[in-house]
């Protein structure tokens, strides 16, 4: 797949790293140094819903097509969910359809056997991560060309790095012997480093943070967040009012990008 500028994502000499952010009026890219949110400004134009990336490789949903890598158009259509799952690009539909981007090796959308592969179709589509899409239906599972169900129901998020963590309205759960319900409380986003290791999920009034498996969640009194990302070292929450919040050492820091009714953001490398 082709990838983002990697100057704008992470500048090896500054530390600096960019947080991207889907808004009603486009792909917001936000300079992070430390906790500080530094310069931001809009990086590509459109109705932006959704945001996902592997290892800078970038896909975007949005009201007219997905987009992938410096925002190419793919010809999916109307897209709310997207996501990356090594060398593929789902997306999800607003009538609920996933599906796959067929590609060249880079994932580009070019060659004779390009398109899109219809893989099934899941009740109210809300977000993807690896093979798992979240729906109100439940979470479910690509597999092959299919799609199956793998349990839970009004999922609202997942986070497949690592063991793979789901979100529901009342609880944020573990995959293991089935669903294992770690916290309880309407969760509304999930969001692991790739390995797995780091993790942050989000209800209406906290953020909870996990800086390894296995370790208790610490509660921070966050409130208003729609979507949170997280990498080796920084976490990143983004509220519905367009404030872009950082933690790095512990202590959550925000500043407003002056967007409306933002939905999420992604980081370099973040699940």
């Amino acid at each position: 797949m082709p990838t983002i500028d990697e100057k704008r994502v992470y500048d090896a000499k500054t530390g600096t790293t960019t947080a991207l952010v889907a808004s009603p009026i486009g792909v917001v890219a936000a300079s992070v140094s430390g906790d500080i949110v530094g310069e931001f400004g809009i990086e590509h134009r459109c109705t932006a819903h959704d945001l996902a990336n592997d290892g800078g490789a970038l896909a975007v949903a949005t009201d007219e097509d997905v987009l992938v890598g410096t925002f190419e158009p793919t010809g999916h259509g109307p897209a709310v969910a997207v996501g990356v799952d090594g060398d593929a690009t789902l997306a999800a539909a607003p009538d609920g359809t996933v599906s796959r981007l067929r590609g060249d090796a880079d994932g580009s959308p070019g060659g004779d056997e390009a398109g899109w592969e219809e893989l099934g179709r899941v009740d109210g589509p809300r977000r993807l991560s690896g093979p798992l899409v979240a729906a109100a239906d439940g979470v479910h599972r690509v597999r092959g060309g299919d799609l199956e169900h793998v349990g839970l129901d009004d999922a609202c998020d997942v986070a497949a790095g690592g063991v793979p963590l789901a979100v529901t309205g009342d609880g944020l759960y573990t995959l293991g012997n089935g669903w294992m319900r770690d916290l309880s409380g309407g969760f509304r986003a999930v969001a692991t480093d790739p390995a797995g290791e780091r993790a942050v999920a989000a209800t209406g009034g906290a953020v909870y943070e996990r800086t390894d498996e296995g370790v208790e969640w610490t509660e921070h009194a966050v409130a208003g967040v729609v979507d949170v990302a997280v990498d080796a070292e920084l976490a990143v929450a983004v509220a519905g009012d367009g404030e872009l919040r950082v933690n790095r050492d512990g202590d959550w820091r925000g500043r407003h990008l002056g967007v409306p009714d933002a939905s999420a953001v992604v980081l370099p490398g973040a699940e």
